[in-house]
């Protein structure tokens, strides 16, 4: 161990005395060659990038370069399942065929991935004529050039506005307008989006609900008439929802029901 201290202590000595020695040997460098040697060495001045930029026009608005907008797209992607549930009819038909199947007592027939398909093209259908109308107002338009981004995502926004004051209930924009507070509305038309869209998302609830509890109670009579039934022979054991099952189930082909609930919520909508 003391022989080992003794070669660490003179490394140490020794890399103390080299380092000034070194510094002694250095030569001088001119100030001027200093001076050009950083600058040659200095790297090279990274250019902008002229696609990222933000025109101000005359009136005060503002216009995103292509590339701008293309990256705020992209960002907006995050949010469109979200939008998909807020702004159509997708909300109302998930939750009514949800309550179908549970009315039916199965629990995984239809699949979840049935339910959400069905639910998609049905909403498609029933929202075409709005989307028809904002591709027609607003993205023909962008895309020839001849209205800005701002003004294709406000001609963009009127049919969907349209659309979910339509299917809005007054007493629930009433409700959001009280509970903002500072809100004023003249006509229903001026309506903002942070008061129309948690009230017609309430509105659409209530409806699913009510649509709901429609399709619920023949299935919940043919569910008692067979509970009773068992009872009354004495099957204790026997569960009456498989009983029960079968007849639900003929009940629901024989009076078409897919074409009666899908038409029931299409015209609903007023399709």
């Amino acid at each position: 161990m003391t022989l080992v201290r003794g070669l660490i202590l003179l490394l140490a000595l020794w890399v103390i005395t080299a380092v000034p020695a070194q510094a002694q040997q250095a030569p001088e460098v001119a100030p001027t060659e200093l001076a050009q040697s950083s600058q040659s060495s200095a790297l090279p001045a990274i250019p902008g990038l002229p696609a990222f930029t933000v025109t101000t026009n005359d009136d005060g608005t503002e216009e995103y370069s292509v590339t701008l907008q293309i990256l705020a797209i992209m960002t907006m992607l995050t949010f469109l399942p979200a939008l998909l549930m807020m702004v159509t009819s997708f909300t109302r038909i998930i939750i009514v065929f949800a309550i179908l199947r549970q009315a039916l007592g199965l629990q995984q027939s239809p699949s979840n991935q049935i339910l959400i398909g069905l639910s998609l093209f049905l909403t498609l259908f029933i929202m075409k004529p709005v989307f028809d109308e904002a591709n027609v107002q607003a993205l023909q338009p962008y895309i020839n050039n001849e209205i800005s981004a701002q003004q294709a995502l406000a001609e963009a926004a009127r049919p969907f506005h349209s659309f979910m004051l339509a299917q809005t209930r007054e007493s629930d924009i009433a409700l959001f307008v009280g509970i903002a507070g500072d809100v004023e509305i003249a006509t229903p038309e001026d309506t903002p989006f942070s008061i129309l869209v948690p009230a017609f998302v309430t509105s659409e609830l209530k409806t699913a609900f009510q649509i709901g509890f429609i399709i619920f109670i023949p299935f919940l009579v043919i569910d008692i008439v067979v509970a009773s039934v068992l009872m009354a022979m004495g099957m204790m054991m026997l569960s009456p929802l498989i009983v029960s099952l079968p007849f639900k189930i003929m009940l629901f082909v024989l009076v078409d029901g897919w074409a009666m609930i899908i038409g029931t919520l299409a015209a609903s909508f007023g399709v």
